[in-house]
């Protein structure tokens, strides 16, 4: 097994960035991903308890597929969100001031117009915070060959791995091999993580992350096929290291 590719998602349900390299910390959620998310309407989050909410309660793909045509940078060092549709700069701020965060938010109140239910607001995660869909969500793994086979039972040829937003995609092993991984240990790069769950996945990966628009039934035909929606698996991170793509990967305990 190697790394195939790796992604962060620094705004919860918009695009993922590729990298070339990222640090993963003991303890910690992936680097960067999911630290913004846009409040759909009064959610109740409060910064300084933060707890995990609702998917709902946010502008989210399995809802907006619209979203799916926006494309997003984060630049770590300034902290600032840049937002182009099209090839075109639309919304642009730092999202550590009020006036950075009302820009992005401008754009999103005309944007997704239909479907707000309130006022859309810029999260900010606290330190330690992410705006995940589960509390398992420390980094997101996926199966290359899942994907794919994934994609002949749907009659294509590819299937874009971005449709299941996850953090380390890998090569090198059999189709839904991950499945059961569940308390095993993985080293992957420099680090080692401990693998929690699957991921049971949702409507949002029916959504063409270039297009934006619906085209697939991936959750129904898992259901039918083998019986279950999952796509992937969740891992805590037991001991931090650096990650490269075409990294090996391995699993380092007994089944």
């Amino acid at each position: 097994m190697r790394i195939a590719a790796l992604y962060r998602h620094p705004v919860k349900g918009l695009s993922p960035e590729l990298l070339d390299e990222t640090v993963l910390e003991t303890d910690a959620h992936f680097p960067e991903d999911r630290i913004l998310a846009l409040e759909n309407g009064p959610s109740g989050f409060d910064p300084a308890a933060a707890e995990h909410l609702p998917k709902m309660r946010f502008l989210m793909l399995m809802r907006q597929e619209r979203l799916a045509r926006l494309e997003t940078r984060f630049d770590s060092a300034s902290r600032r969100l840049t937002i182009r549709q099209g090839g075109s700069v639309v919304a642009d701020g730092g999202v550590d001031s009020p006036e950075g965060r009302a820009a992005i938010e401008r754009f999103f109140e005309t944007f997704c117009a239909e479907e707000r239910r309130g006022p859309i607001r810029l999260l900010v995660a606290p330190p330690g915070f992410r705006f995940m869909d589960s509390r398992s969500g420390y980094v997101s793994i996926l199966n290359a060959a899942t994907i794919a086979e994934i994609g002949t039972a749907l009659g294509r040829d590819s299937l874009d791995p971005r449709r299941f937003r996850g953090n380390i995609l890998l090569e090198g092993l059999p189709a839904f091999a991950e499945n059961d991984w569940a308390g095993r240990t993985l080293r992957v790069g420099t680090a080692e993580l401990d693998i929690l769950k699957r991921i049971d996945r949702c409507a949002a990966t029916d959504v063409d992350p270039r297009l934006g628009r619906r085209d697939a039934r991936i959750v129904e035909t898992l259901e039918r096929l083998y019986g279950h929606h999952d796509c992937g698996v969740y891992a805590r991170i037991r001991t931090g290291g650096t990650l490269r793509p075409g990294d090996a990967a391995m699993l380092v305990d007994q089944p």
